[in-house]
């Protein structure tokens, strides 16, 4: 079996902000992040919580690399592009790499986001997610990218419009935070749209 697996990228930055691999000495800087935002991130995300810990930030990022090894998912920090100082994550996830139509390959992924509380409202999301678009289709390949947001999980919902997404409708307990399945809006970007790059 042939792994078809990325190098890390080293370019991707519009000069305010930038995305980038995690590195080792990440996991102290990336667990104050998450834990200064459980108000905010933590009421749609889980992994959110005061607890977090760098030992939680170690064992997330060993898991980041392994999935990129595997092209199985690329995960990145959002720093900002002139100090470096992260300000939250962002995701090319959950990639459907095996279905085929005749002698096109249909390649999807999810597109994740999350941003410091310190830093939201002031376009970090959208700036780090016309990275992330253009990456997934240049060098990812893929050719639908799916946003999946909680229904009442309005900044995240925002900047899935402010990106472009087309809002395809709400599906039904789609989601599961704090234990309760939640219906949830799915937004969709393709290959080809207007505003779109795929370079």
């Amino acid at each position: 079996m042939t792994i078809d697996t990325l190098p890390y990228p080293a370019d991707l930055t519009d000069g305010v902000v930038s995305l980038r691999a995690h590195r080792r000495g990440d996991a102290e800087a990336l667990a104050e992040a998450v834990r200064e935002s459980v108000d905010t991130v933590g009421r749609w995300q889980d992994w959110c919580h005061a607890g977090y810990a760098i030992a939680d930030a170690e064992t997330w990022m060993e898991s980041a690399r392994k999935s990129w090894l595997l092209a199985d998912g690329f995960e990145m920090l959002i720093v900002d592009a002139a100090s470096d100082r992260v300000l939250g994550g962002m995701g090319v996830n959950q990639r459907n790499k095996e279905q085929r139509f005749a002698n096109l390959e249909q390649r999807f992924a999810n597109l994740g986001y999350w941003v410091r509380q310190s830093k939201q409202g002031r376009g970090v999301a959208t700036r780090a997610g016309r990275l992330a678009i253009g990456f997934a289709f240049a060098a990812v390949k893929v050719a639908r990218l799916e946003i999946v947001v909680a229904e009442h999980n309005l900044p995240s919902r925002r900047t899935a419009e402010r990106l472009g997404a087309s809002f395809e409708g709400m599906l039904r307990k789609r989601l599961v935070v704090k234990d309760e399945s939640l219906d949830a809006a799915m937004y969709s970007v393709v290959r080809g749209d207007p505003g779109v790059s795929a370079s």
